[in-house]
């Protein structure tokens, strides 16, 4: 069952105005559209994402310690989207729930991390392709894990092209592909002029950073999220963070210039986003709002509306319906998503705010015994996000020790679910810290089984109301549609028999070996 389905004939009927305006179908004798195989008219799109950013960090959303003109520019010429929602805290399972427009509980191991992508989950490439559509991508695609066990010859985010690098010293962290390079090349690869789709996945501000001497005037420009401690280190993370960021704002600079060069930015949909939330202790990897509370930026020059904000929430399974949309291609009916196309265009002005989107993880990386996961599943609607932790008895970033070489590891050695950074190293050595040691028990201690915040009072999710009297109503209620959404849209989790997520193998990534729990 679809879920939300009171949007099915707004997105019906914007569907059929997209193709009449640009001549994509006729009317037989007999009523039945015909889509029409001449796909001159059919926009170009674009989606440029980052790995692992978190929705405040650029400077039109006011960040005083980044410069991201480029990304602004999107946002400035289109509409920003304030409260959009990945699919996962996780870069596999997040990327492939745009891919196919389900949420990552509908596609089997596609939906965990560094497993596979079976070929029967279609994607939106893979329709575009269908339809006419020039399909590549450049960086990360969908990753990690192994698309070739899944049956594909290809990733599923279309044609590579990473041949292209950058050339001189660099910045240690940073990838040596050259985006907007490579995005020249499929540009000049392209010979028949029809319409493409290219996806620009940066490797960056993922792990692992430089680690510079920062100056005393650059730390103190750096806002600290509440859940960090406010330490020079901190502070200097994410200022390396913030350069990762800029890296990928000046390549997205050059493909927009490419795109203005061939004539084609006017007809190109845009899409800035990012995969998942900030790689710091807890933000990615949880279902706390700095792990799936991410930017969203869409321009369609003349046929958007343009420096509009848009507060409704937006999820990632809204991204592949609106570019299937944008199109004029049918969105499949597993897409549990709602087209964007009538904000974008200005036929609708304001998105429910009390409208629900959905995100969720199971494993993440090899932190457990067994290499169990980690399950969870959140719902953000209107100020509030729900989460749920299905297996509360567990780590939430991980056991706290390992085997390595035959031995048992120190405990509070491993929580690897939490990327190694200067952040983490600073938590684990000041656990027993009066300052540190409040930080270090919030990012790896056991959690409640459900919990509730008002994200717009409390972004850091610091304030937990599901035990809150005045909140019971609201919470009984948040709980009651999270749960029928799961059963209703087939998570294995909600319907019994959710251990089946820990046969899936894992394919990518360093396996760890862990004693049993006490």
């Amino acid at each position: 069952m679809r879920p939300q389905t009171e949007n099915v004939s707004l997105k019906s009927s914007t569907l059929l105005r997209c193709l009449a305006c640009i001549g994509l179908f006729a009317v037989n004798p007999g009523g039945v559209i015909l889509a029409s195989t001449d796909t001159a008219e059919r926009p170009n799109i674009l989606i440029a994402i980052t790995d692992d950013h978190s929705w405040k960090h650029t400077s039109l959303q006011g960040s005083p310690f980044i410069d991201t003109p480029n990304i602004d520019r999107i946002g400035e010429s289109g509409l920003r989207f304030d409260n959009a929602y990945s699919g996962s805290p996780g870069c596999s399972p997040s990327r492939a729930a745009l891919l196919t427009g389900q949420h990552h509980w509908m596609i089997g191991p596609a939906g965990t991390h560094g497993s596979s992508f079976p070929v029967h989950y279609e994607s939106f490439v893979d329709v575009l392709e269908n339809a006419g559509y020039r399909v590549g991508f450049t960086g990360k695609g969908w990753a990690p894990g192994d698309w070739l066990r899944g049956g594909r010859t290809r990733n599923p985010a279309g044609d590579e092209y990473n041949e292209v690098k950058l050339q001189g010293n660099r910045v240690t962290g940073l990838s040596d592909i050259d985006y907007a390079g490579n995005f020249e090349q499929f540009m000049a690869d392209r010979k028949n002029g029809g319409p493409f789709y290219f996806w620009v996945g940066a490797h960056e501000p993922h792990l692992r950073y430089a680690e510079g001497p920062r100056s005393e005037e650059e730390l103190a420009e750096v806002v600290v999220p509440a859940f960090m401690p406010d330490t020079a280190a901190s502070r200097s993370m994410l200022l390396d963070y913030a350069d990762e960021i800029e890296h990928f704002d000046r390549h997205l600079g050059r493909i927009l210039e490419t795109l203005e060069k061939a004539g084609e930015l006017d007809n190109t949909l845009i899409i800035f986003t990012a995969d998942n939330g900030m790689p710091m202790a807890r933000a990615k990897a949880t279902g706390y709002d700095y792990g799936v509370h991410v930017p969203l930026f869409i321009r369609w020059d003349e046929r958007g509306r343009k420096g509009q904000v848009i507060d409704g929430p937006a999820g990632f399974t809204d991204l592949s319906a609106t570019m299937l949309d944008a199109a004029g291609l049918p969105v499949p009916d597993h897409s549990v998503g709602q087209s964007l196309l009538p904000w974008i265009l200005g036929e609708e002005k304001d998105l429910d705010y009390q409208r629900a989107v959905y995100s969720g993880r199971e494993r993440h990386s090899s932190s457990r015994y067994r290499n169990l996961a980690y399950p969870q599943r959140i719902m953000r609607r209107g100020d509030y996000l729900l989460i749920w932790s299905a297996k509360p008895d567990r780590y939430p970033a991980g056991a706290p020790r390992r085997i390595d070489k035959g031995v048992l590891t120190p405990p509070h050695s491993a929580y690897h679910d939490i990327d190694d950074s200067v952040n983490k190293r600073e938590l684990l050595a000041g656990r027993d810290d009066p300052y540190i040691g409040p930080f270090f028990r919030l990012a790896v201690d056991k959690q409640p089984e459900w919990q509730f915040f008002n994200v717009r009072s409390d972004p850091d999710c610091l304030d937990d109301l599901a035990t809150d009297p005045e909140h019971a109503e609201r919470f009984a209620e948040y709980k009651r549609q999270l749960l029928t959404t799961l059963k209703e849209t087939g998570d294995p989790r909600a319907l019994g028999y959710g251990d089946v997520w820990e046969d899936y193998p894992r394919l990518r990534g360093p396996m760890r070996y862990f004693p049993e729990p006490d």
